[in-house]
């Protein structure tokens, strides 16, 4: 099976990037601002002063060798601890980089197509998938073919820019859902009904802080039809989800203020406008097929060597030990996979890899050349993720790398899922077993805890993890075991049907010994994993998972960009009055913005807008929006000609406005988000 690579990346905005670095190291962008410029370039702040962590993106998981080359290159070359990360999402983290390495780093990803533009930020992450997608026996479809296609359609799109947060979705090639669409804010779900072939899309699921599962908006939607979806919930997103309350700025937010009926009646309003302006966009096609084969690999990927529906050929998984892998083991793995002809190797969910299409005789040279390196194919009760925690995490409260390779899934190789804090990156909440990282407070000293869950599966027969009792890091390996023990007591084959029929204080009671900790135990509790001294929380100023602080004239100008997009498409189609409604907006966006940041009101009336920016503003710019507006409400069954002369007028419009507010605010750089307006 040949892959599917593409070139995602633009030297020319690692250039600017590279400029906006000497910029603020002169003094001239402050923190915040600076924040943002590097988290949509894929930048994340550390711990550690001095240096940074790249996130790449790999959509889907997938990489050739000279991509995983190009990965043990910036490791080696540009890591100060030489270690890169696989995460739950499928990208790669490379701690430990000077700032001003960045550029270059970013450079050497761009030479074989890969990016680490909006790994980050208030943006569409990584897109995750299947870790088979392409070989597995059950899939209706190679559903890469629609990771890259919406990878393509969301990277740098206006709509996509400044998000109020991060927006995550995954793709299932199949009705197992491995890719767990039930913890995402968009899942896609390919699906055969009644011979027809297409896809289900759920959305609103999330992690963090108050864990939701995602409902349903599409039980059958058509391949011509799934952009539409996506584009309709990232734009429902956009528009409704609170920017000023950062830890509820998730879409999953949006299903509890509106409530489930609501939330679909507007995601309907939003899905028959992006139909309508979409209409003449091309959609990823995919290979539809019948599936040959019965049981799921299950989260993550196969823990052992897996029968590909391509007859002949295996995936051989690689177990990385808590995601960390080294230079040498990735050139490595690189040149195993050139020595043997093949060139197809997935990131997996639990932070492992999977090497695809490999020839049945081949199997063992290549379990040589990985034992040669350290490497070999996961064991049982090794299935334990981690997130970074307080090694590198601002957010970090707990040492999650420390703990996890003292963990195990025992005997039934449960999936162990170990978060240094609550917004739970390692996702506990689908774990057979999983915790996160908190302090809490006994006998007035602040002690290391674990919040415990238990019987997690974000598959499509699964359900978030039931909540135990909060435990002292000290004992939470003796509270794992004895969980353990007692299911294998049980006789029942599947954790997950164990845990969900138990009592609703179950693991609290067989817990409560651990949890309680007496004034005269308390030094035995006082210390995480790896310290010599006694727990505190550091505060670091925050974590940047909930994106920068925006300048909120910026993200309009990126919505009216949209806007301007939506409206090009429109006139096209010959739909001018709904092109029309879009130049509405645009000045409505951009007006509104512009009051903002003279002191105003954002106002949804042109007339009344006009009337606030002429007390702000005087002049020129608010007497034009007026007029502007007066035509538009004037123009009864818009024609082509009228449009194109209105539509010419509102362009110029907003150029005079990106000049005054860049004159107005320095900082403020409105250049990507007025794309063929400004020369």
């Amino acid at each position: 099976m040949k892959m599917n690579a593409y070139n995602i990346s633009d030297l020319a905005e690692i250039d600017r990037f590279e400029q906006a670095i000497e910029t603020f190291n002169a003094g001239g962008i402050d923190p915040d601002r600076f924040t943002a410029v590097r988290l949509q370039q894929g930048v994340y702040g550390q711990r550690q002063h001095g240096v940074n962590m790249l996130r790449v993106k790999i959509p889907g998981g997938k990489l050739t060798a000279d991509q995983l080359g190009a990965i043990a290159d910036i490791t080696e070359n540009h890591a100060q601890r030489k270690i890169a990360h696989v995460t739950t999402r499928q990208a790669i983290q490379i701690h430990f980089i000077p700032l001003a390495e960045m550029p270059n780093a970013m450079r050497r990803l761009a030479e074989v197509g890969m990016t680490s533009r909006e790994a980050c930020g208030n943006a569409v992450r990584n897109m995750t998938a299947c870790p088979l997608a392409g070989v597995c026996p059950r899939e209706h479809v190679d559903i890469a073919t629609h990771v890259d296609g919406a990878t393509k359609h969301f990277l740098r799109n206006p709509l996509n820019q400044q998000l109020p947060r991060k927006f995550k979705m995954s793709f299932s090639a199949c009705e197992a859902d491995c890719a767990q669409a039930l913890l995402h804010d968009a899942g896609v779900i390919a699906v055969n009904r009644d011979g027809q072939h297409g896809f289900m899309v759920k959305a609103g699921g999330g992690l963090g802080h108050k864990p939701r599962e995602a409902i349903v908006v599409e039980e059958f939607i058509t391949e011509r039809e799934l952009m539409f979806s996506l584009e309709a919930l990232v734009t429902l997103h956009n528009k409704y989800s609170d920017r000023t309350k950062r830890a509820k700025s998730r879409i999953k937010f949006l299903v509890e203020r509106f409530g489930a009926d609501g939330f679909l009646e507007k995601y309907r309003e939003e899905f028959e406008r992006t139909r309508q302006a979409l209409a003449d966009q091309t959609y990823p096609q995919g290979e539809w097929r019948e599936a040959t084969g019965g049981q799921a690999p299950g989260q993550g990927a196969p823990r052992r060597l897996f029968a590909q529906r391509q007859a002949g050929l295996f995936v051989l998984p690689v177990a990385l030990p808590i995601g960390e892998a080294t230079p040498k083991q990735l050139y490595g793995i690189a040149a195993l996979l050139r020595e043997h002809g093949l060139d197809e190797i997935h990131t997996t969910q639990d932070q492992n890899f999977a090497i695809l299409n490999v020839p049945q005789h081949k199997v063992v040279a290549l379990r040589n050349g990985l034992a040669a390196l350290g490497l070999q194919e996961p064991a049982v009760g090794d299935n334990v993720v981690a997130c970074p925690g307080t090694s590198t995490c601002r957010l970090g409260i707990t040492a999650s790398t420390v703990i996890a390779p003292k963990l195990s899934g025992g005997a039934a190789d449960l999936r162990i899922r170990v978060s240094g804090c609550h917004n739970g990156c390692a996702q506990p909440e689908t774990g057979d077993i999983g915790i996160y990282g908190e302090g809490k407070r006994l006998h007035g000293k602040l002690v290391p805890h674990y919040q415990t869950y238990f019987g997690g599966n974000g598959m499509g027969d699964g359900a978030l993890a039931l909540k135990g009792p909060t435990l002292p890091v000290a004992r939470v390996k003796e509270a794992i075991a004895r969980v353990q023990q007692k299911y294998l007591g049980s006789g029942e084959a599947s954790f997950f049907a164990w845990a969900h029929a138990q009592p609703a204080d179950y693991f609290k009671q067989l817990l409560a010994d651990l949890a309680e900790v007496k004034a005269e135990e308390l030094e035995s509790v006082m210390r995480d994993y790896g310290d010599t001294s006694d727990f505190r929380v550091l505060q670091l100023g925050g974590g940047e998972c909930a994106g920068a602080t925006q300048v909120l004239i910026g993200a309009n100008f990126f919505e009216a960009a949209h806007e301007r997009e939506y409206r090009n498409a429109l006139v096209f189609q010959r739909k001018y009055d709904e092109a029309a409604q879009c130049n509405e907006a645009i000045l409505r966006l951009i007006g509104s913005g512009l009051a903002q940041l003279l002191g105003g009101t954002r106002m949804d009336d042109l007339n009344k807008l006009a009337t606030q920016l002429q007390q702000l503003l005087p002049g020129e710019i608010a007497d034009d929006l007026a007029r502007i507006a007066t035509d538009l409400v004037q123009a009864n069954e818009i024609s082509n000609e009228e449009l194109a002369i209105i539509s010419a007028t509102v362009d110029s419009w907003t150029v005079k406005v990106a000049a005054l507010a860049m004159e107005q605010d320095a900082q403020l750089d409105l250049t990507e988000a007025s794309v063929g307006l400004l020369v």
